[in-house]
């Protein structure tokens, strides 16, 4: 008779909690999240069954998140196309050429490294040779446009004057300092074609025009 009374027991045990409150995380509804939960003037309208159209709205907006990362991540790597920046030095690539025509002077052209935009806003560059301060090239102000737009194949070409005294004077250098200003912590050293005897060298501004960047002291 006890174990009759102990087996009814348990089944009204069982019974009664089966048909309790249910429990939301096990009647096939996602329990609720900060990412995915509806603003609180819709809580109360949305249908329970409209939790998979949250789901794919959770999973688009997270694309476009994902997309938003990618884009950072190319301008990391280096491709500044389009960003409209000053020209850092390390932005350019520069050469140094010798003309003999029509006054003997080398010529500067500086080009924007593969995948760079970007704008020579000080319209002279700065032009050392050596630490001395009497080896600063002194710009002369001829040409000039400013700003200047880099990229691609495009150039821009500034003259530099080595010695403007007479006589046997100065000092011999294999290599010139360029930077587009004078406060750029990371100048390039560029080898000159030849040995060059400097005293109070001159430069001209940026220009495109190379006809435009023939150093003379006006």
């Amino acid at each position: 008779m006890l174990r009759q009374n102990a087996a009814a027991a348990v089944t009204a045990l069982a019974a009664t909690t089966a048909c309790g409150p249910e429990d939301p995380t096990e009647n096939g509804a996602a329990a609720p999240t900060a990412a995915s939960s509806p603003a609180d003037g819709a809580k109360d309208e949305a249908p329970s069954g409209d939790s998979a159209t949250g789901g794919e709205s959770t999973a688009a907006s997270g694309s476009q998140s994902s997309s938003g990362t990618g884009d950072q991540g190319e301008a990391d790597t280096g491709d500044k196309s389009g960003y409209g920046q000053s020209c850092g030095t390390n932005d350019l690539d520069f050469t140094v050429t010798w003309e003999a025509q029509p006054i003997s002077h080398y010529l500067l052209t500086a080009k924007a490294k593969s995948g760079i935009t970007c704008y020579l806003d000080v319209n002279t560059p700065s032009v050392p040779f050596g630490s001395g301060a009497e080896g600063v090239a002194s710009p002369v102000g001829q040409g000039g446009e400013d700003p200047i737009k880099l990229s691609g194949s495009s150039v821009a070409y500034a003259g530099i004057k080595v010695k403007t005294t007479e006589g046997e004077g100065g000092k011999q250098f294999e290599h010139v300092i360029i930077a587009t200003t004078e406060e750029d912590p990371d100048p390039a050293q560029v080898e000159l074609p030849d040995t060059a005897t400097v005293d109070k060298p001159i430069v001209t501004n940026w220009s495109t025009k190379r006809d435009e960047t023939i150093p003379t002291i006006i």
